[in-house]
C-alpha cells in the first residue's frame, strides 16, 4: 500500500491516479496513525517552502516521518516534498526543514544564466552520473521528465543521483539510504514517470 500523505499542499489527484495507473493501491491521509502503518509513503508538495512547513507541523505528522524515516521506511518526496526532505531552504527566509538529507535549498537563479526563464519549467532530460540508482530501472539516461521549480537542492552532491541542464547542472533527484526525492513531477512525467513510480514500488 502507498501511502500519500495529505497535509493540504500537494497535488494529490495526479498522483492517486498515476499510481492506480500502475496497479497500486493508494491511501490518501492526514492522520499520523494511518501514516505508521504505511508501507511506502509520498511526501508531495506544491506552493512555499515556508507554507508547506508550517502545515507539517500543524499536522502532527513531523514525528511520524521521522520514525518512519528511521525504521527503514521508503518514503519519496515529490517537488517541494523534496526540498522539506533537506536541512534548510532559503526561501523568502531561512526555514529547517526535516534533516534527512544533508543539503539546502537557494534560488536557482543563484546558479543559472541570466535570461533563462524562472521557474524552471517544463520537459527536460535526466542524466544520472556514474551509476544508475534503482530508482531509474526502468527508464534510460536521457529520458525526459516534467519540472516546475524556481528553488533547488545544493550542497548534496554525495546523495545526488540524477542532474538535469538547466543553462547549469541542475539538482533532480536525490536519495540516501530508503528516503528518496524527485524534483520534477512524475505523476505529470507520461509513461517515463510511471516508470519511476513503480519502481519505487519495488523498494
Amino acid at each position: 500500500m502507498i501511502t500519500i500523505v495529505d497535509y493540504s499542499v500537494g497535488n494529490l489527484f495526479s498522483l492517486v491516479s498515476s499510481f492506480k495507473a500502475i496497479g497500486c493501491d493508494v491511501n490518501v491521509t492526514g492522520d499520523p496513525d494511518a501514516v505508521k502503518t504505511a508501507d511506502r509513503i509520498i511526501l508531495p508538495g506544491v506552493g512555499a517552502f515556508r507554507d508547506a512547513k508550517e502545515k507539517l507541523d500543524e499536522s502532527g505528522l513531523i514525528d511520524v516521518l521521522l520514525e518512519k524515516a528511521s525504521s527503514g521506511t521508503p518514503i519519496m518526496g515529490v517537488c517541494l516534498g523534496m526540498q522539506m526532505l533537506f536541512d534548510k531552504s532559503y526561501e523568502y527566509g531561512a526555514y529547517d526543514g526535516l534533516g534527512l538529507i544533508e543539503g539546502e535549498i537557494r534560488p536557482i537563479s543563484d546558479f543559472v544564466p541570466d535570461g533563462l526563464k524562472i521557474p524552471h519549467m517544463g520537459w527536460n532530460a535526466l542524466n544520472f552520473g556514474e551509476k544508475k540508482h534503482p530508482l531509474f530501472k526502468y527508464i534510460k539516461e536521457g529520458d525526459d521528465v516534467y519540472f516546475v521549480h524556481s528553488y533547488s537542492a545544493v550542497k548534496c552532491d554525495k546523495n545526488i543521483i540524477a542532474t538535469s541542464e538547466y543553462g547549469g547542472l541542475v539538482t533532480a533527484a536525490v536519495a540516501k539510504d530508503n528516503i528518496l526525492g524527485c524534483q520534477f513531477h512524475p505523476e505529470k512525467s507520461g509513461s517515463v514517470g510511471l516508470k519511476i513510480l513503480k519502481a519505487f514500488t519495488d523498494f
